[in-house]
Protein backbone atom coordinates (compact mmCIF):
# COMPACT_ATOMS: atom_id res chain seq x y z
CA UNK A 1 0.00 0.00 0.00
CA UNK A 2 1.98 2.90 -1.32
CA UNK A 3 2.29 6.52 -0.34
CA UNK A 4 4.82 9.13 -1.28
CA UNK A 5 5.52 12.85 -1.22
CA UNK A 6 7.79 15.45 -2.77
CA UNK A 7 9.99 18.15 -1.32
CA UNK A 8 8.40 21.47 -0.42
CA UNK A 9 8.65 24.13 -3.08
CA UNK A 10 8.79 21.68 -5.98
CA UNK A 11 5.97 21.81 -8.55
CA UNK A 12 6.15 18.36 -10.12
CA UNK A 13 4.32 16.70 -12.95
CA UNK A 14 2.52 13.67 -11.61
CA UNK A 15 0.28 10.93 -12.97
CA UNK A 16 -1.06 8.05 -10.90
CA UNK A 17 -3.19 5.21 -12.31
CA UNK A 18 -4.97 2.06 -11.21
CA UNK A 19 -6.26 -0.94 -13.13
CA UNK A 20 -8.32 -2.72 -10.49
CA UNK A 21 -7.98 -3.97 -6.93
CA UNK A 22 -8.89 -7.27 -5.32
CA UNK A 23 -7.77 -10.55 -3.81
CA UNK A 24 -5.12 -11.19 -6.44
CA UNK A 25 -3.23 -14.41 -5.71
CA UNK A 26 0.40 -14.74 -6.74
CA UNK A 27 -0.16 -18.43 -7.45
CA UNK A 28 -2.84 -17.57 -10.02
CA UNK A 29 -0.89 -14.81 -11.77
CA UNK A 30 1.62 -16.24 -14.22
CA UNK A 31 4.86 -14.43 -14.95
CA UNK A 32 3.72 -13.79 -18.51
CA UNK A 33 0.39 -12.33 -17.45
CA UNK A 34 2.00 -10.20 -14.74
CA UNK A 35 4.40 -8.81 -17.34
CA UNK A 36 1.50 -8.07 -19.69
CA UNK A 37 -0.22 -6.07 -16.96
CA UNK A 38 3.01 -4.26 -16.10
CA UNK A 39 3.52 -3.31 -19.73
CA UNK A 40 -0.05 -2.12 -20.14
CA UNK A 41 0.27 0.02 -17.03
CA UNK A 42 3.61 1.41 -18.23
CA UNK A 43 2.11 2.28 -21.62
CA UNK A 44 -0.76 4.07 -19.90
CA UNK A 45 1.65 6.05 -17.71
CA UNK A 46 3.90 6.89 -20.66
CA UNK A 47 0.95 8.12 -22.75
CA UNK A 48 -0.33 10.36 -19.97
CA UNK A 49 3.11 11.65 -19.07
CA UNK A 50 3.80 12.61 -22.68
CA UNK A 51 0.86 15.00 -22.43
CA UNK A 52 2.09 16.52 -19.17
CA UNK A 53 5.70 16.82 -20.34
CA UNK A 54 4.64 18.71 -23.47
CA UNK A 55 2.74 21.27 -21.40
CA UNK A 56 -0.66 19.64 -21.72
CA UNK A 57 -3.40 19.76 -19.12
CA UNK A 58 -4.09 17.27 -16.36
CA UNK A 59 -7.48 16.55 -17.98
CA UNK A 60 -5.84 15.58 -21.27
CA UNK A 61 -3.28 13.44 -19.44
CA UNK A 62 -6.02 11.56 -17.60
CA UNK A 63 -7.82 10.89 -20.88
CA UNK A 64 -4.64 9.70 -22.62
CA UNK A 65 -3.79 7.32 -19.78
CA UNK A 66 -7.28 5.85 -19.51
CA UNK A 67 -7.71 5.41 -23.28
CA UNK A 68 -4.71 3.04 -23.27
CA UNK A 69 -6.38 0.89 -20.61
CA UNK A 70 -9.79 1.08 -22.30
CA UNK A 71 -8.19 -0.21 -25.51
CA UNK A 72 -6.59 -3.16 -23.68
CA UNK A 73 -8.54 -6.41 -23.12
CA UNK A 74 -6.67 -6.89 -19.83
CA UNK A 75 -8.87 -4.46 -17.92
CA UNK A 76 -12.61 -4.33 -17.23
CA UNK A 77 -13.09 -1.12 -19.20
CA UNK A 78 -13.58 -0.43 -22.89
CA UNK A 79 -12.39 -3.40 -24.96
CA UNK A 80 -12.04 -5.68 -21.92
CA UNK A 81 -15.45 -4.94 -20.40
CA UNK A 82 -17.50 -7.71 -18.83
CA UNK A 83 -20.99 -8.75 -19.96
CA UNK A 84 -24.32 -7.98 -18.35
CA UNK A 85 -26.98 -10.67 -17.85
CA UNK A 86 -28.46 -9.69 -21.21
CA UNK A 87 -25.12 -10.42 -22.91
CA UNK A 88 -24.28 -6.75 -23.45
CA UNK A 89 -21.20 -4.73 -22.59
CA UNK A 90 -22.58 -1.73 -20.68
CA UNK A 91 -19.82 0.80 -20.05
CA UNK A 92 -19.49 3.66 -17.57
CA UNK A 93 -17.02 6.51 -17.15
CA UNK A 94 -16.54 9.90 -15.53
CA UNK A 95 -14.05 12.74 -15.45
CA UNK A 96 -13.61 15.86 -13.31
CA UNK A 97 -11.57 19.06 -13.56
CA UNK A 98 -10.14 20.17 -10.22
CA UNK A 99 -9.77 23.77 -11.41
CA UNK A 100 -13.42 24.46 -12.19
CA UNK A 101 -15.21 21.50 -10.56
CA UNK A 102 -16.70 20.77 -13.95
CA UNK A 103 -17.49 17.10 -14.49
CA UNK A 104 -18.89 14.74 -17.08
CA UNK A 105 -20.05 11.13 -17.09
CA UNK A 106 -21.73 8.45 -19.18
CA UNK A 107 -23.45 5.24 -18.09
CA UNK A 108 -24.95 2.17 -19.76
CA UNK A 109 -23.35 2.87 -23.14
CA UNK A 110 -22.72 0.05 -25.60
CA UNK A 111 -21.29 1.59 -28.76
CA UNK A 112 -18.79 4.26 -27.65
CA UNK A 113 -15.26 2.96 -28.10
CA UNK A 114 -13.74 5.16 -25.39
CA UNK A 115 -16.24 6.15 -22.71
CA UNK A 116 -13.69 8.46 -21.03
CA UNK A 117 -13.73 10.62 -24.17
CA UNK A 118 -17.51 10.67 -24.03
CA UNK A 119 -17.45 11.74 -20.38
CA UNK A 120 -15.13 14.60 -21.31
CA UNK A 121 -17.41 15.63 -24.17
CA UNK A 122 -20.41 15.68 -21.83
CA UNK A 123 -18.41 17.92 -19.51
CA UNK A 124 -17.27 20.35 -22.18
CA UNK A 125 -19.99 20.27 -24.84
CA UNK A 126 -23.22 19.93 -22.87
CA UNK A 127 -24.99 21.63 -19.98
CA UNK A 128 -25.19 18.32 -18.11
CA UNK A 129 -23.00 16.13 -15.92
CA UNK A 130 -24.26 12.63 -16.78
CA UNK A 131 -25.86 11.13 -19.87
CA UNK A 132 -26.81 7.49 -20.20
CA UNK A 133 -27.83 4.84 -22.67
CA UNK A 134 -28.99 5.70 -26.17
CA UNK A 135 -29.05 9.40 -25.40
CA UNK A 136 -25.39 9.37 -24.44
CA UNK A 137 -24.56 7.38 -27.56
CA UNK A 138 -26.47 9.77 -29.83
CA UNK A 139 -24.73 12.74 -28.23
CA UNK A 140 -21.31 11.10 -28.63
CA UNK A 141 -22.00 10.41 -32.31
CA UNK A 142 -23.12 14.02 -32.87
CA UNK A 143 -19.86 15.19 -31.31
CA UNK A 144 -17.77 13.03 -33.65
CA UNK A 145 -16.56 10.42 -31.18
CA UNK A 146 -15.71 6.96 -32.48
CA UNK A 147 -18.77 4.73 -32.49
CA UNK A 148 -18.28 0.97 -32.87
CA UNK A 149 -20.48 -2.05 -33.30
CA UNK A 150 -21.13 -3.67 -29.90
CA UNK A 151 -19.25 -6.73 -31.12
CA UNK A 152 -16.03 -4.69 -30.79
CA UNK A 153 -16.17 -5.22 -27.04
CA UNK A 154 -16.59 -9.01 -27.27
CA UNK A 155 -13.84 -11.15 -25.81
CA UNK A 156 -14.17 -14.90 -25.31
CA UNK A 157 -12.84 -14.72 -21.78
CA UNK A 158 -15.50 -12.25 -20.68
CA UNK A 159 -18.22 -14.28 -22.44
CA UNK A 160 -17.12 -17.42 -20.62
CA UNK A 161 -17.26 -15.53 -17.33
CA UNK A 162 -20.87 -14.57 -18.06
CA UNK A 163 -21.82 -18.18 -18.74
CA UNK A 164 -20.23 -19.17 -15.43
CA UNK A 165 -22.07 -16.46 -13.57
CA UNK A 166 -25.42 -17.36 -15.13
CA UNK A 167 -24.94 -21.06 -14.35
CA UNK A 168 -24.17 -20.22 -10.73
CA UNK A 169 -26.92 -17.57 -10.54
CA UNK A 170 -24.44 -15.05 -9.18
CA UNK A 171 -23.09 -11.63 -10.03
CA UNK A 172 -19.34 -11.79 -10.55
CA UNK A 173 -17.21 -9.06 -9.05
CA UNK A 174 -14.16 -11.00 -10.18
CA UNK A 175 -13.69 -9.84 -13.76
CA UNK A 176 -10.77 -12.24 -14.13
CA UNK A 177 -12.43 -15.38 -12.80
CA UNK A 178 -12.20 -18.55 -14.83
CA UNK A 179 -14.81 -21.29 -14.98
CA UNK A 180 -15.34 -22.87 -11.59
CA UNK A 181 -13.67 -20.05 -9.67
CA UNK A 182 -15.74 -19.12 -6.60
CA UNK A 183 -17.38 -15.74 -7.02
CA UNK A 184 -16.47 -14.56 -3.54
CA UNK A 185 -13.26 -16.53 -3.35
CA UNK A 186 -9.69 -15.39 -2.95
CA UNK A 187 -9.26 -14.55 -6.61
CA UNK A 188 -11.82 -11.74 -6.74
CA UNK A 189 -10.55 -8.63 -8.52
CA UNK A 190 -12.20 -5.40 -9.57
CA UNK A 191 -10.94 -4.26 -12.97
CA UNK A 192 -12.12 -0.68 -13.06
CA UNK A 193 -9.42 1.67 -14.37
CA UNK A 194 -8.65 5.22 -13.32
CA UNK A 195 -6.14 8.05 -13.38
CA UNK A 196 -5.36 11.23 -11.45
CA UNK A 197 -2.98 13.87 -12.75
CA UNK A 198 -1.23 17.11 -11.80
CA UNK A 199 -0.01 19.40 -14.60
CA UNK A 200 2.66 22.09 -14.62
CA UNK A 201 0.04 24.73 -13.91
CA UNK A 202 -0.84 23.09 -10.59
CA UNK A 203 -4.21 21.79 -11.76
CA UNK A 204 -5.66 18.42 -10.79
CA UNK A 205 -7.95 16.08 -12.70
CA UNK A 206 -9.41 12.62 -12.15
CA UNK A 207 -11.11 10.03 -14.34
CA UNK A 208 -12.51 6.51 -13.99
CA UNK A 209 -13.83 3.93 -16.47
CA UNK A 210 -15.37 0.47 -16.13
CA UNK A 211 -17.49 -2.28 -17.62
CA UNK A 212 -19.20 -2.89 -14.29
CA UNK A 213 -20.17 -6.34 -12.99
CA UNK A 214 -20.45 -9.62 -14.84
CA UNK A 215 -24.12 -10.70 -14.99
CA UNK A 216 -25.41 -7.34 -13.73
CA UNK A 217 -29.12 -6.75 -14.35
CA UNK A 218 -31.85 -4.11 -14.36
CA UNK A 219 -29.66 -1.32 -15.73
CA UNK A 220 -27.33 -1.39 -12.73
CA UNK A 221 -24.93 1.55 -12.50
CA UNK A 222 -21.90 1.46 -10.21
CA UNK A 223 -19.76 4.11 -8.58
CA UNK A 224 -17.45 4.80 -11.53
CA UNK A 225 -19.64 7.37 -13.33
CA UNK A 226 -20.88 8.97 -10.13
CA UNK A 227 -19.08 12.18 -9.19
CA UNK A 228 -18.12 12.00 -5.53
CA UNK A 229 -18.30 8.20 -5.40
CA UNK A 230 -15.87 6.86 -8.00
CA UNK A 231 -14.29 10.13 -9.15
CA UNK A 232 -13.58 13.53 -7.64
CA UNK A 233 -11.09 16.37 -8.20
CA UNK A 234 -10.67 19.72 -6.46
CA UNK A 235 -7.50 21.83 -6.57
CA UNK A 236 -8.21 22.81 -2.97
CA UNK A 237 -7.81 19.22 -1.82
CA UNK A 238 -7.11 16.19 -4.02
CA UNK A 239 -7.97 14.21 -7.12
CA UNK A 240 -9.35 10.71 -6.46
CA UNK A 241 -10.25 7.64 -8.51
CA UNK A 242 -11.73 4.51 -6.97
CA UNK A 243 -12.01 0.80 -7.72
CA UNK A 244 -13.91 -1.79 -5.73
CA UNK A 245 -17.37 -2.88 -4.65
CA UNK A 246 -19.34 -0.11 -6.30
CA UNK A 247 -22.44 -0.13 -4.13
CA UNK A 248 -20.39 0.39 -0.98
CA UNK A 249 -18.27 3.11 -2.60
CA UNK A 250 -21.48 4.92 -3.51
CA UNK A 251 -22.87 4.58 0.01
CA UNK A 252 -19.62 5.95 1.48
CA UNK A 253 -19.34 8.74 -1.13
CA UNK A 254 -15.79 7.43 -1.30
CA UNK A 255 -14.05 9.94 -3.56
CA UNK A 256 -15.63 13.03 -2.00
CA UNK A 257 -15.26 11.58 1.49
CA UNK A 258 -11.52 11.33 0.94
CA UNK A 259 -11.25 14.83 -0.53
CA UNK A 260 -13.33 16.35 2.29
CA UNK A 261 -11.07 14.86 4.94
CA UNK A 262 -8.06 16.47 3.29
CA UNK A 263 -9.66 19.85 2.73
CA UNK A 264 -11.73 20.26 5.89
CA UNK A 265 -9.98 18.09 8.46
CA UNK A 266 -6.47 18.56 7.05
CA UNK A 267 -5.83 14.83 7.08
CA UNK A 268 -2.74 13.49 5.28
CA UNK A 269 -3.87 11.98 1.99
CA UNK A 270 -2.89 8.39 2.85
CA UNK A 271 -4.73 8.61 6.17
CA UNK A 272 -7.80 10.04 4.46
CA UNK A 273 -7.82 7.22 1.94
CA UNK A 274 -7.38 4.60 4.66
CA UNK A 275 -10.22 6.13 6.67
CA UNK A 276 -12.52 5.92 3.66
CA UNK A 277 -11.54 2.32 2.95
CA UNK A 278 -12.17 1.46 6.60
CA UNK A 279 -15.69 2.90 6.33
CA UNK A 280 -16.25 0.83 3.18
CA UNK A 281 -14.92 -2.32 4.88
CA UNK A 282 -17.30 -1.72 7.81
CA UNK A 283 -20.29 -2.04 5.45
CA UNK A 284 -18.94 -5.09 3.65
CA UNK A 285 -16.93 -3.61 0.78
CA UNK A 286 -13.33 -3.54 -0.37
CA UNK A 287 -11.16 -2.03 -3.06
CA UNK A 288 -8.68 0.77 -3.53
CA UNK A 289 -8.17 4.49 -4.05
CA UNK A 290 -5.55 6.58 -5.81
CA UNK A 291 -5.18 10.10 -4.43
CA UNK A 292 -3.08 13.07 -5.60
CA UNK A 293 -2.80 16.62 -4.27
CA UNK A 294 -1.68 19.91 -5.84
CA UNK A 295 1.81 19.58 -4.36
CA UNK A 296 2.36 16.27 -6.11
CA UNK A 297 1.96 14.15 -2.98
CA UNK A 298 0.15 10.92 -3.78
CA UNK A 299 -1.15 7.73 -2.24
CA UNK A 300 -2.23 4.39 -3.72
CA UNK A 301 -4.15 2.59 -0.97
CA UNK A 302 -6.11 -0.65 -0.96
CA UNK A 303 -7.58 -3.05 1.57
CA UNK A 304 -7.23 -6.09 -0.67
CA UNK A 305 -4.19 -8.24 -1.37
CA UNK A 306 -3.32 -6.31 -4.50
CA UNK A 307 -4.10 -3.46 -6.86
CA UNK A 308 -2.77 -2.95 -10.37
CA UNK A 309 -1.29 0.52 -10.18
CA UNK A 310 1.46 2.88 -11.30
CA UNK A 311 2.97 6.33 -10.98
CA UNK A 312 5.17 8.57 -13.08
CA UNK A 313 6.70 11.96 -12.30
CA UNK A 314 9.24 14.49 -13.49
CA UNK A 315 11.90 11.86 -14.15
CA UNK A 316 9.66 10.21 -16.73
CA UNK A 317 10.17 6.74 -15.25
CA UNK A 318 7.06 4.55 -15.05
CA UNK A 319 6.83 2.65 -11.77
CA UNK A 320 4.20 -0.05 -11.40
CA UNK A 321 3.06 -2.48 -8.74
CA UNK A 322 0.55 -5.26 -8.18
CA UNK A 323 1.02 -6.56 -4.64
CA UNK A 324 2.05 -4.85 -1.40
CA UNK A 325 5.67 -4.35 -2.43
CA UNK A 326 6.81 -0.89 -3.54
CA UNK A 327 6.36 -0.01 -7.19
CA UNK A 328 9.28 -0.84 -9.46
CA UNK A 329 10.49 0.82 -12.70
CA UNK A 330 9.23 -0.72 -15.93
CA UNK A 331 10.52 0.07 -19.39
CA UNK A 332 7.64 0.55 -21.76
CA UNK A 333 7.79 -1.77 -24.75
CA UNK A 334 5.65 -0.83 -27.76
CA UNK A 335 5.61 -4.49 -28.77
CA UNK A 336 3.96 -5.72 -25.56
CA UNK A 337 0.76 -7.69 -25.90
CA UNK A 338 -2.29 -5.76 -24.78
Amino acid sequence: MSTNSVKAGVSPLRLVIHGGAGAIKRSKLTTERAQAYQQALAQSLTAGYAVLASGGSSIDAVIAAIVVMEDSPLFNAGKGSVFSHAGRNELESSIMDGTTLMAGAVAAVTTIRNPIRAAYTVMTKSAHVMLMGQGAEAFAAEQGLEIVDPSYFYTQKRWDQLQQAISEERVLRDHDAGPGTPVAGEDGKHGTVGAVALDRYGNLAAGTSTGGLTNKRFGRVGDSPIIGAGTYADNRSVAVSATGTGEMFIRAAAAFNTAAQVRLLHKPIAEAADNTLAEIAAIGGDGGLIVLDAKGDYAMRFNTSGMYRGVIGNDGIARVGIFLEAETPVTCSPASAL
